[in-house]
């Protein structure tokens, strides 16, 4: 099958698109046509090296995490998903090898749920990783309430942006940190935007003087010493950047594939509870083009590369 893959550490021009080994399918394992995959900063993290200490590389290594596609074949075992079906999946191993940026993915069943009918392909391809960091935080480590005050920053990235309006369904007011170019599209996504720079603790008093009920950081280094002096005296902070986040009294969290969480993700989707912005879609040829713009840091949403049609 067609892919792309690096056999070391390096830049975007170790990625190289050519002819791979098909996966092969285990019992609880599904084969799925990819569609979709979309581009995380934990993909160029990985390619770089930045998670050696934590992931072994079987190269060469196939990138991606995130996936949406069509059910080929399902394993042996499994009597969760047909041929046919559509599906999205945060495909993570505890190695690295076998990623979505290709023709074909074995995803193992902890890994899916079914695709949203409301979300394109592309669209759907965006939700897990990203989806599955917002709502683990929110819900599950910051237990967010309604009516209380939450802080996001990078508002308008793709973890940000479901961020945003997961919180806000929970019944929060959400104040977002985002260049102010992407000021009015946080504000659609229902937060009140500030700018990042010099200032912003001040600008973040001047909206809630009280202070925050929970900072949900994105960003890590300096945004954790702003964030931990707004936090009301019972708040609570979690980054999913930075593991100096304990210095401050909070939390660091890696997110889990959870296929139950995934469904919750693709309801609230279908539901107009959640959308996701598609900024840019690139061919599987060009993946590390979509590498290089992901690289940058300043994306609205997410950045997909597109498999076959």
């Amino acid at each position: 099958m067609k892919a792309i893959s690096y056999a070391r550490y390096g830049g975007p021009e170790v990625l190289e698109y050519g002819e791979v080994r098909e996966p092969k399918v285990g019992p609880d394992t599904v084969l799925v046509k990819v569609r979709a995959a979309a581009v995380n900063p934990v993909d160029w993290k990985c390619r770089e090296g930045y998670l050696d200490g934590v992931l072994d590389p079987v190269f060469p290594v196939v990138p991606g995490w995130d996936v949406s596609g069509v059910v080929v074949r399902p394993g042996v075992a499994v009597a969760e998903f047909g041929a046919g079906d559509e599906v999205i999946g945060y495909v993570r191993e505890d190695f690295l090898s076998r990623g979505t940026f290709a023709e074909y993915v074995a995803a193992p069943l902890r890994a899916l749920a079914r695709k949203p009918r409301t979300l394109s392909f592309e669209e759907a391809a965006g939700l897990p990783l990203a989806g599955l960091t917002a709502y683990q935080v929110l819900v599950k480590v910051l237990q967010v309430k309604r009516g209380e005050t939450v802080l996001v920053h990078a508002a308008a990235g793709g973890v940000g942006s479901i961020a945003v309006q997961l919180a806000r369904h929970l019944g929060a007011r959400v104040i977002g940190t985002a260049s102010e170019r992407n000021h009015d599209h946080v504000r659609g996504l229902g937060g009140e935007p500030v700018a990042y720079g010099e200032g912003l603790a001040e600008r973040v008093r001047g909206l809630a003087p009280e202070g925050m009920d929970a900072v949900f950081d994105t960003v890590g280094g300096d945004a954790l010493t702003v964030s931990a002096n707004l936090l009301a005296p019972e708040g609570r902070l979690v980054s999913v950047t930075d593991t100096d986040v304990v210095d401050y009294g909070g939390r660091y969290y890696f997110v889990r594939p959870d296929p139950e969480d995934l469904g919750r993700l693709s309801a609230l989707a279908d539901q107009g509870v959640l959308s996701v912005h598609v900024s840019e879609t690139f061919p599987l040829e060009r993946a590390a083009d979509a590498h290089r713009l992901s690289q940058e840091g300043r994306t609205r949403g997410k950045i997909v590369v597109t498999v076959g049609g």
